[in-house]
């Protein structure tokens, strides 16, 4: 079995500050991560591969500097890689991604293509789909259990819903998007991070994929990211001390009943 995942290079959340002059965001010094939700996709497609058999190959496209992603991905166990790195496919938004993604993945042999189900830097969750749409192939998004049917053509996917969950048989070549609760992601050991250097990683540009550079990138995105800011802080509570029980009962209706609650 054949398994593609794409994964993304993301800043460190906890880490990212806002140019509050420009409206971009502020990456110089910011350490850069295997986006999360990336790294369950990584694991569900290993796991998948222990269990019954194939090859799994990261996909991702970014500056030089994303390879470190592929690195982690190849560490804890994925065969090899694409690095898809290009000055024109900068400022990609996420059709001309998921275009550019997609048009790689047509050149590759797959089973199935696994995503994480979004990326912590814009949280669209509009990727994973997108691919599908251009590969013409089923999508089942939000997977938090996922089984290969016994004739091994079919997966049977457990899809979280804001009732519960739906469970889902479709043919493959399939594309599914990974959540959180779909497994543990495994740490890369000493021997994983020493291999990993070692697996081949494919470098495909812009030329190599062949397709014009006006629908790649900046060029071919339809939107654009005007400014980036942090939401409004909450301004704090009204804490009522010092006083009984009673009295404090008193003084929480008067202050709902001024703002029209009650």
């Amino acid at each position: 079995m054949k398994i593609i995942v794409p994964v993304k290079q993301v800043p460190e959340v906890a880490e990212v500050k806002v140019n509050e002059e420009t409206g971009t965001l502020i990456r110089d010094g910011v350490p850069s991560i295997l986006n999360p939700f990336d790294e369950f996709a990584v694991e569900e497609a290993i796991k998948i591969k222990e269990a019954h058999g194939g090859e799994v190959t990261v996909l991702t496209m970014g500056p030089p500097q994303a390879k470190e992603a592929l690195w982690k991905a190849l560490a804890m166990g994925a065969d090899k890689a694409v690095h898809m790195t290009d000055r024109i496919f900068a400022g990609a938004d996420t059709w001309a991604t998921s275009y550019t993604l997609a048009e790689q993945i047509k050149k590759m042999e797959y089973d199935l293509v696994i995503c994480g189900k979004q990326a912590i830097d814009g949280d669209t969750a509009q990727v994973g789909p997108e691919i599908a749409e251009l590969l013409s192939i089923p999508q089942i998004c939000y997977v938090r259990h996922l089984e290969i049917d016994e004739d091994g053509k079919h997966v049977i996917a457990h899809r979280e819903t804001d009732e519960g969950y739906d469970v889902i048989k479709a043919r493959m070549p399939v594309l599914l998007t990974a959540t959180k609760g779909i497994n543990e992601p495994r740490l890369p050991n000493v021997m994983g991070i020493m291999k990993a250097k070692k697996k081949p990683m494919e470098v495909v540009d812009a030329a190599t994929l062949g397709v014009p550079e006006d629908e790649l990138g900046l060029k071919g995105s339809p939107t654009q990211v005007r400014k980036v800011f942090p939401p409004t802080k909450k301004a704090g509570g009204v804490k009522l001390e010092d006083i009984d029980a009673k009295t404090a009962a008193k003084q929480l209706v008067e202050f709902l009943a001024k703002k029209g609650a009650i």
